[in-house]
């Protein structure tokens, strides 16, 4: 029987809260109510096949407490003059609240209206749309609007987010909402204030104009006569992209690796420096332009992802040549083969003939299933080696 009992009742006032429609009322000021629930009841038949259930029924809605239950008159041959429920109604916000147990909730979004609108009315509206959320975030709200309030009074400050000082700030509260913190500081801040070629939360410190954390790349000068240290040191240097960039050493070939013991144990070569690779992270390589002047070897696992690295590398720099990811190399090791989690199954258009074929083997798993040759498990011998037949 598909009669709609309280707990039907109190379900469609639940919708009205989740939807955040009680919530967001309270910031526009249209009432809600009185409020006319849908109400379904047993049919004549059904009263007379089913009388007992149907008092059970009409009892329990006469018992409810914050709905108003109108009645009607029924009349059956059989069954006599009877009142049966015909209309339930909600009069009242306050009635709605009490009957899903959200006056507590309701009382500190109250308490969030009246302090929005004290310090930053133009975000009420956002209260309107996302009451939930702001509710979710009602402990953190007087610290948010105080950020907001801040990056008004800096706008494009030109620090890093350690260095904002707001008393019971820190910058992994910032971090933490910056979600949030973006879609407030959109509505307040001027155009002038915000940086359109930034975006996502992973940009947020270059979005709003703060000092992001230099990225840093490590290398080792592979011959002593381009040494940039004095003395007889081991030539392991990181430098910041710009420093980088800058960098004048005249080696005529570079390598990169992506393990850093392979780094660390790399042989010497001639006019070479050897690059500790970042994955997927080449784009800080791009303003290296002397780089382009180079031979660039690129050394990853033999695996659908190395390969998949090679070929992002190749869209910054089209003249990357792999290093020992090849048929032979994998072959020659097969007793130290492992197995590639989640392999990538794209296209990959800038690989060699022979990359190319090799590549479709391992994601076709033609060799063997989510094959993988991992880069340190290539003995030493077979790496001097092949650099001995670099021409």
């Amino acid at each position: 029987m598909n009669w709609r009992g309280p707990d039907d009742l109190r379900a469609q006032v639940q919708k009205l809260w989740d939807r955040g429609e009680l919530l967001a009322s309270l910031v526009t000021g249209e009432s809600l109510f009185p409020k006319r629930l849908v109400l379904k009841g047993p049919t004549s038949a059904e009263m007379a096949d089913h009388f007992d259930d149907a008092r059970v029924w009409i009892g329990e809605l006469r018992a409810m407490a914050h709905c108003r239950v109108e009645m009607r008159e029924f009349k059956h041959r059989v069954l006599g003059e009877n009142a049966v429920p015909q209309e339930a109604w909600i009069d009242t916000v306050e009635d709605a609240l009490a009957l899903i147990g959200k006056r507590r909730d309701f009382a500190r979004f109250t308490t969030l209206i009246d302090v929005t609108a004290a310090r930053q009315p133009q975000l009420l509206n956002w209260l309107t749309k996302r009451p939930l959320r702001a509710l979710e975030l009602s402990d953190e709200w007087g610290r948010l609007l105080d950020i907001v309030a801040w990056l008004q009074a800096h706008p494009r400050p030109g620090v890093y987010l350690r260095q904002v000082d707001i008393p019971g700030v820190h910058s992994k509260f910032i971090e933490t909402h910056r979600g949030v913190l973006m879609e407030l500081l959109d509505i307040v801040l001027p155009l002038e204030a915000i940086d359109p070629a930034a975006s996502g939360v992973s940009q947020f410190a270059r979005y709003y104009g703060f000092c992001n954390k230099p990225v840093r790349i490590r290398f080792r000068i592979l011959d002593p006569e381009y040494a940039l240290l004095p003395g007889d040191l081991i030539q392991d240097i990181t430098l910041d992209v710009a420093s980088f960039t800058r960098l004048d050493c005249n080696v005529s070939r570079v390598f990169i690796t992506e393990n850093e013991i392979n780094f660390l144990a790399f042989p010497r070569v001639k006019s070479s420096i050897v690059i500790f690779g970042a994955g997927y992270g080449f784009e800080m390589l791009r303003k290296a332009e002397w780089l382009s002047y180079c031979r660039v070897h690129y050394w990853g696992d033999i695996d659908t992802h190395g390969f998949a690295i090679l070929d992002q590398l190749r869209s910054q720099f089209g003249h990357v040549e792999s290093f020992l990811m090849d048929r032979p190399t994998l072959l020659a090791f097969e007793s130290l083969w492992g197995e590639e989690e989640k392999q990538t199954l794209r296209d990959l258009p800038r690989l060699t003939p022979e990359e190319m074929t090799l590549y479709d083997d391992l994601r076709d798993n033609r060799i063997r299933k989510s094959l993988r040759l991992e880069q340190e498990q290539i003995g030493f011998g077979w790496v001097e080696s092949a650099l001995s037949t670099l021409t």
